[in-house]
């Protein structure tokens, strides 16, 4: 199961960016950095 360990690599390295982007522009603008989760309470 190599690429399983590719594939956690990768998950990583998107959740490291996932992460920065928060930092960086999180704020005013949900929506953008969570494209997944639509709340709209």
């Amino acid at each position: 199961m190599d690429n399983t360990h590719e594939y956690v690599e990768k998950l990583h390295e998107k959740q490291k960016k996932d992460e920065q982007n928060k930092k960086r522009q999180g704020k005013g603008h949900p929506e953008s950095r969570l494209p997944n989760k639509h709340h709209k309470d």
